[in-house]
């Protein structure tokens, strides 16, 4: 146990301490303001403040932990051994940064309550960041601070001892189009039908009249080979699907549907399924109830891992909305255009509310990025920018996380299967 003096507690610095300390290494803390007990404690302490009030270990607070409300904070960053540090600490402090005020900002997703201009979806963009403004969007640095504090207790207290930590790989599937041509309808067939003759797409007009009359299987159909690739992946696989009406026409899937409900029920015996919100239905408690309502009914489990169909993350209000229709975790934060770690950590951490200043129960899972981004990129280039991303999280073991779409693993994309389906690292999923 590490015991931390502050002169006024507050919400802020327990969820911060608690990030590093509690969630990534495994240490329990416990706060006092009450200077007696400090000096009495004989186990590993450290004191958070303005001053140190002797030869203790301390680390110099930046203010913005016990700072109330929202206000324009100035950044500026600095290199700190192989990575950066901001909310730069004096002389005295242990560390050269507060690394629990600079967590906290980047946690609490700090930028993205302040004025920005959205995308056209609504979505926070990457190039507003503070984390891409000055390039270490790629880096977990959250988790990096962490491993140099606990390096900095094992210097000052030898026989402090964590919890272990083991690197984790995890694949995100979003089904939100199960099936290209099959099972959609009369109706969306048709015009898909008569669209592709009229731009000479003749490839596609063979391939659906194909499908539709079962000489060859849907293209997007790909959860067979999912379930297979369990057998010899170590990452685990979480499946979301979608209940409600899609962003467009084309897009829709009739989740009534009897071959839609059996393949629910038939990935749901083979791995994790997950809810993926429609979005006509963010902001609206009823119509997110109804959805989970649905998937629950469909599975006769509790429904434990959402996110939402176009990845958008309207803080506060998307969370709060999840906590409302009693979500316990949701894995939608990550860029939809590149790749990085939103949140500066790759350690599933608590959503807290700026605005009532307070920690909810929500566990936010980060996602290192979506293979939308990797669209432009040549299969070099592509194993390149996801095997650094992979090794940035194994250097701090961490979890690996990326979303995908059961498009991404078609017959005719072979390296995106090769990509997924090669047995990465001992992993340990049970944790």
């Amino acid at each position: 146990m590490l015991l931390i003096h502050t002169q006024k507690p507050s919400p802020r610095i327990d969820y911060a301490f608690k990030h590093i300390c509690t969630r990534i290494l495994g240490l329990k803390v416990e706060f006092t303001s009450v200077i007696e007990s400090f000096i009495a404690h004989q186990g590993p302490k450290l004191s958070y403040g303005k001053q140190p009030m002797g030869n203790e270990l301390f680390v110099q607070a930046f203010g913005l932990l016990n700072q109330e409300g929202l206000e324009d904070v100035e950044i500026s960053t600095a290199p700190w051994d192989g990575t950066i540090g901001f909310f730069p600490a004096g002389e005295k402090s242990a560390l050269p940064f507060d690394i629990f005020a600079a967590a906290f900002y980047l946690l609490s997703r700090y930028e993205e309550y302040m004025p920005h201009v959205k995308d056209s979806m609504g979505r926070f963009p990457a190039s507003h960041s503070l984390a891409a403004r000055e390039a270490f969007l790629t880096q977990p640095v959250v988790d990096i601070w962490a491993y140099r504090f606990r390096d900095l207790l094992l210097e000052r207290f030898p026989d402090i001892t964590f919890a272990p930590r083991h690197f984790q790989e995890q694949h995100l599937v979003s089904a939100a189009i199960p099936y290209a041509y099959a099972n959609r309808g009369f109706l969306r067939n048709f015009s898909g039908f008569f669209r592709d003759l009229g731009r000479f797409r003749l490839k596609e007009v063979v391939r659906r009249s194909q499908v539709l009359l079962k000489l060859k299987k849907d293209p997007y159909d790909t959860f067979e080979w999912l379930i297979e690739s369990l057998k010899s992946n170590a990452a685990k696989l979480f499946v979301f699907f979608r209940m409600g009406e899609g962003y467009t026409f084309g897009e829709d899937m009739n989740s009534k549907r009897e071959n839609f409900r059996l393949l629910v029920k038939h990935i749901a015996d083979y791995t994790e399924v997950g809810l993926l919100f429609s979005y006509h239905s963010l902001g609206n408690e009823e119509r997110m109830k109804q959805e989970r309502k649905t998937l629950e009914d469909l599975i006769h489990k509790e429904l434990l891992y959402t996110m939402n169909d176009q990845g958008v993350v309207n803080l506060p209000h998307y969370y709060r909305n999840l906590l409302e229709v009693e979500i316990p975790r949701d894995m939608t934060m990550v860029y939809a255009d590149r790749l990085g770690f939103r949140a500066g950590t790759c350690t599933p951490f608590l959503f807290y509310d700026l605005d009532y200043e307070i920690k909810t129960p929500l566990v936010i899972h980060p996602i290192a990025g979506c293979t939308r981004s990797l669209h432009n990129l040549s299969p070099g280039e592509m194993d390149h920018e996801v095997a650094g991303l992979r090794e940035a999280v194994k250097a701090v073991d961490g979890t690996f996380s990326m979303r995908c779409s059961n498009q991404d693993f078609k017959d005719n994309n072979r390296h995106r299967r090769q990509l997924f389906s090669i047995p990465r690292y001992e992993t340990r999923t049970d944790q």
